[in-house]
């Protein structure tokens, strides 16, 4: 029943890039999609999205979901009040839930190799390389 407020990471990446362009420093900017779903909503219209993309039966994806025990203190509900850079300057996300969350699916099922590299944990020897000793 948990519920977030989703945002598709390219609208993330221009909201970040308004503040820095358009921002008053020193001030606080909320960056949100003003799309509450809940948890399990994501997941399901995830598993249809993949099913559709990928000719996986629907039903097989949505066996392969388990539910956790909440952690203890885990809020409910995360919920942003993005107004205020909606109003002061002029940003609002170009994609919807659905538009954000398919693009994000078709990007994992292109990147295969990315995709396999963290499963592996092989991505760590690239942070360790440009970012170790730092």
């Amino acid at each position: 029943e948990n519920v977030r407020d989703w945002l598709y990471v390219g609208d993330h990446c221009e909201a970040i890039w308004t503040v820095v362009q358009k921002g008053q420093v020193g001030e606080t900017y909320n960056i949100g999609g003003r799309s509450e779903q809940r948890n399990i909503d994501v997941v399901k219209q995830l598993c249809a999205i993949v099913a559709q993309e990928t000719g996986t039966r629907e039903s097989e994806l949505l066996g392969l979901v388990t539910y956790v025990k909440d952690r203890p203190g885990h809020d409910l509900r995360y919920a942003i009040d993005a107004s205020k850079i909606e109003r002061e300057l002029g940003w609002k996300p170009q994609e919807t839930f659905a538009s954000g969350i398919r693009k994000t699916v078709r990007w994992y099922l292109d990147h295969q190799d990315w995709v396999s590299s963290v499963r592996t944990g092989e991505y760590r020897q690239w942070i360790e390389q440009n970012y170790g000793g730092r």
